[in-house]
């Protein structure tokens, strides 16, 4: 059975939306003291997979990608670089940024995918949907 895009418009919607909320989560905790650089992505993953019907590999690489640039748009707002606050240039040099920055992006990633991957299980084909 393959599977119809039609069916991510909503839980796309409100990955997006998780995302923005973590985005401004992520901003307001940073001012806080706290490091949170995960929430974007893994509040990416939550909302998309709390509305998804079926696990979807592919719905998951998607919601790990929004994840990973929300992490990088929150990192680059909160942190730009010194010499350039550019986000071509942030691209360019995150080689550059702490160890614990690049371990929370890699768990925003994580947390956003398998999140995403929803509730419900696959459904298993069936002898008539084979043939």
């Amino acid at each position: 059975m393959k599977e119809s895009p039609a069916r991510w418009v909503l839980p796309l919607g409100c990955a997006l939306a998780g995302g923005v909320i973590g985005y401004f989560g992520f901003l307001w905790i940073a001012r806080q003291g706290l490091y949170a650089l995960a929430l974007p992505g893994a509040l990416i993953g939550l909302a998309g997979g709390w509305l998804v019907q079926r696990r979807s590999i592919l719905f998951a690489a998607v919601c790990g990608a929004l994840a990973l640039i929300a992490g990088m748009l929150s990192e680059w707002r909160f942190r730009p670089f010194v010499a350039d606050d550019s986000f071509g240039y942030f691209l360019t040099h995150v080689q550059q940024l702490r160890p614990i920055t690049l371990i929370m992006l890699v768990l925003g990633v994580v947390f956003g995918a398998w999140f995403a991957l929803g509730r419900r299980p696959a459904v298993a084909p069936t002898a008539e949907s084979a043939r």
